[in-house]
């Protein structure tokens, strides 16, 4: 074919597909199928029931909510919030709770585009013609965030007369954007649509007020604290001597935080003996543990940390996943019996010796591990994946457990409609740690995260409302930090690897934010989990 044969222009190669083509990849690249194609290239299909597809029709629809809203309310500025279930979080400009009449027009607006079946497309904008038109519509963060880039020229999506800011690529038009519902929900309303390989089924909603209300906080703190966007945290880097004192309130803030939960369990002291910490890969569990400790320790207590992996039954001993190998994830992977019986013996005062277990050799050391003995003041600390199902302890009662969840809510957005991801916040944490500590490449870390995905959904998540408090370990500057040591990781991945498209997608979204030097992250930050230098052994 020549050179600027549009992607489109091959997909017939393909024939019949088990699902809407969406977008196809191009040397490991997902780009939009009106992608002119200059170099020699493999093209493979990327189908809608794919995790690539499904996050072009999640980003699609955000497109498509932002055009019906600027057409129902010119006046009004639209704002994305986090995810909630499957489903993200809008309110707009004022903060006023929508009426169910108008979020229920928001939803027919929505419709009939889709009805229309409108071609989406991407072009080009002058760097000042794209600057001048965001601020005609009141999308100041996008402004903001433009100011960091320097690029003589914008790419940007098209429908209709709708202009918005390209993040990635979108399906090619409306019409395959026919699953979603709004649904009013506290000041604002939800965006709702099916999950990953669920097809055109949106699942019952289920209400996390735990973690909306640790949403709701943070968020409440970036207004005051006037940082709720990339672009204005990339103006507070520009003043070096603004971001130390940003740095330091955010820490400050989130230790308060860790504070007022140490509060809670002395409260109860006399009757919880144990506190579970649980959360996805790279929320900080650990370091959170630590510092919530030494808060016990400032009102007297005497935590001991145990850690459930000391607790895995073996590699010979571990259940089988669907493909055939060890799944160390279940719970049937940890000695539970073991456990609660130690558990037991030590809350009624008896000295127990803490297994270690040998993971080079896949198996348990009963002993020369460390012998604690409990007394009124001590208390427990055990941190691991289940620390929140009650199938973990089930012999220990539930008034002496508080169980703590633990995971990094960044509240800070892109732009007016672009989110940061909370998952792409982790799998950077888990990127620069693996290659810090374990010598892991980014493309083994990349390889891992969807199994790692799988995991939380099944043995974590559906714990989180469980939890008595919820913690979140995100500092809305890290991404800036952990910029310093991901790129020259991610460009690594070169393109013939599978894993190319989620490496160069994420090289694009670090680009929006400027760089924080690491020596500006205090030794005591639960960033230093995973960039290094930390106060605490681990």
């Amino acid at each position: 074919m020549p050179p600027g044969t549009p992607a489109k222009d091959l997909v017939f190669h393909f024939g019949s597909l088990a699902s809407p083509l969406v977008a196809v990849k191009a040397n490991n690249k997902v780009i939009p199928l009106s992608y002119p194609l200059d170099v020699n290239a493999v093209i493979e299909p990327v189908l809608l029931n794919s995790a690539d597809g499904a996050a072009i029709y999640r980003r699609s629809l955000a497109f498509l909510l932002a055009q019906a809203a600027r057409k129902l309310f010119p006046d009004k500025s639209l704002y994305i919030g986090h995810s909630l279930g499957h489903g993200y979080y809008y309110t707009f400009s004022e903060g006023k709770a929508l009426s169910c009449e108008a979020v229920k027009s928001l939803e027919n607006e929505m419709k009939a585009l889709v009805r229309e079946d409108i071609p989406i497309s991407y072009r080009f904008m002058g760097y000042a013609e794209a600057q001048e038109h965001f601020t005609q519509n009141h999308q100041n963060d996008t402004v903001l965030l433009l100011e960091c880039r320097s690029e003589s020229k914008v790419l940007v999506n098209e429908c209709k007369e709708f202009t918005d800011l390209f993040i990635a690529p979108l399906v090619p038009k409306t019409g395959l954007l026919d699953s979603f519902e709004l649904m009013p929900y506290k000041e604002g309303f939800l965006l709702r649509f099916p999950a990953t390989g669920q097809g055109s089924y949106i699942e019952p909603f289920e209400d996390s007020p735990k973690i909306f209300e640790v949403y709701r906080e943070y968020k409440k703190w970036g207004r005051i604290i006037g940082v709720q966007a990339v672009g204005r945290l990339n103006q507070m880097i520009s003043v070096h001597s603004g971001i130390k004192d940003y740095i330091r309130i955010a820490e400050a803030f989130q230790q308060k935080k860790l504070d007022e939960i140490a509060d809670r369990i002395y409260s109860q002291k006399d009757k919880i003996k144990a506190v579970l910490i649980a959360g996805p890969s790279s929320s900080g569990k650990t370091t959170t543990a630590k510092r919530l400790s030494i808060a016990l320790k400032v009102m007297g207590l005497k935590p001991i940390a145990i850690s459930l992996d000391d607790y895995y039954r073996g590699t010979e001993n571990t259940p089988l996943d669907e493909e055939g190998k060890p799944d160390f994830e279940c719970l049937e992977a940890l000695d539970v019996p073991y456990l609660n019986q130690q558990l037991l013996d030590a809350m009624n005062g008896k000295e127990i010796t803490l297994p270690v277990f040998d993971f080079k050799a896949g198996c348990r050391k009963e002993s020369g591990g460390k012998s604690i003995t409990m007394d009124r003041r001590t208390i427990l600390i055990i941190e691991g994946i289940h620390g929140l199902n009650d199938a973990l302890t089930p012999q220990i009662p539930r008034e002496t457990k508080f169980c703590l969840y633990v995971s990094a809510l960044t509240q800070l957005n892109l732009d007016d409609h672009n989110r940061v991801p909370t998952s792409d916040n982790r799998l950077l944490r888990r990127m620069v740690r693996d290659n810090q500590f374990r010598g892991a490449s980014a493309n083994r870390t990349l390889q891992m995260w969807p199994s790692v995905h799988r995991g939380e959904r099944k043995h974590i998540f559906p714990f989180q409302n469980s939890a008595d408090a919820a913690f979140n370990s995100a500092l809305d500057y890290e991404l800036s930090v952990l910029k310093f040591y991901a790129e020259p990781l991610l460009r690594s991945v070169k393109p013939w690897m599978t894993e190319y498209a989620e490496a160069a997608r994420l090289l694009s979204f670090l680009k929006n934010f400027a760089p924080i030097p690491p020596q500006y992250v205090p030794g005591h930050s639960i960033l230093r989990e995973f960039i290094g230098d930390s106060e605490f052994k681990y």
